[in-house]
């Protein structure tokens, strides 16, 4: 390896892959508490609530990542003049902090939403029949009976959600967010030679991040697993 690059990106890496795990907790906090909101939306008995939730989460999810985090960027900053920090030295670290963190959030909240409407599709209708009987509303009933099952239920899809989430946390990059992929790119903008080997050194970073996590959620999944 170029003594060069390491002694210049060596130093980096901790910090970069550290504001992408910042990033991805984060996002993935705000994201499950809005997708379980979607997800009540989606199952309520009230119409219009399933009618706004089921064209949130069609519009959002099929519409590119990339997108969103501009349009958080351009539009609420640029544009409506919304500030996430105060206005001092570090103001633009963070404020393209946090509106990454919104966009991804805006974003993965509906892969959630899906995969925890997944899971509440494995829950016997009866339950919800009971639950009615003895006099329940529908949020005590979802709150109670259905969701803890449901988010059982859903706990690999989760994981593979977490897993795309933090993967996706390198598009935090188009707005100056400097992570590990703002760091690879600043690289090989420097060390065209080497590209392989940043490529291969980020690309091993990633692995460390997500391959633990693919291995608890999946045992999570059997040992949590709601016996029927």
């Amino acid at each position: 390896m170029n003594p060069e690059l390491w002694s210049e990106m060596g130093p980096e890496l901790l910090p970069a892959f550290w504001v992408t795990i910042k990033l991805t907790i984060a996002s993935a906090i705000g994201s499950l508490i809005f997708g379980t909101l979607l997800t009540a939306m989606r199952v309520s008995p009230v119409g219009i609530l399933r009618t706004l939730s089921t064209w949130y989460i069609n519009i959002v999810r099929n519409t590119p990542l990339t997108l969103i985090v501009l349009l958080a960027s351009m539009g609420l900053y640029y544009n409506l003049g919304l500030l996430l920090a105060a206005e001092n030295d570090s103001f633009i670290v963070k404020q393209n902090f946090r509106l990454a963190v919104l966009a991804f959030v805006a974003y993965t909240s509906c892969f959630v939403a899906e995969s925890l409407r997944a899971g509440i599709n494995t829950v016997p209708f009866g339950q919800a029949e009971a639950a009615r009987s003895l006099g329940l509303s529908f949020g005590q009933s979802f709150r109670y009976i259905i969701f803890p099952q449901a988010f059982r239920g859903a706990i690999v899809p989760l994981g593979n959600t977490l897993i795309a989430l933090t993967k996706n946390t390198t598009i935090a990059s188009v707005i100056g967010v400097a992570e590990a992929s703002l760091l690879m790119k600043t690289m090989t903008e420097n060390y065209a030679s080497d590209i392989l080997i940043i490529f291969g050194i980020i690309a091993v970073g990633f692995i460390i991040l997500t391959l633990p996590t693919g291995l608890f959620f999946g045992w999570a999944g059997k040992r949590w697993a709601v016996k029927r």
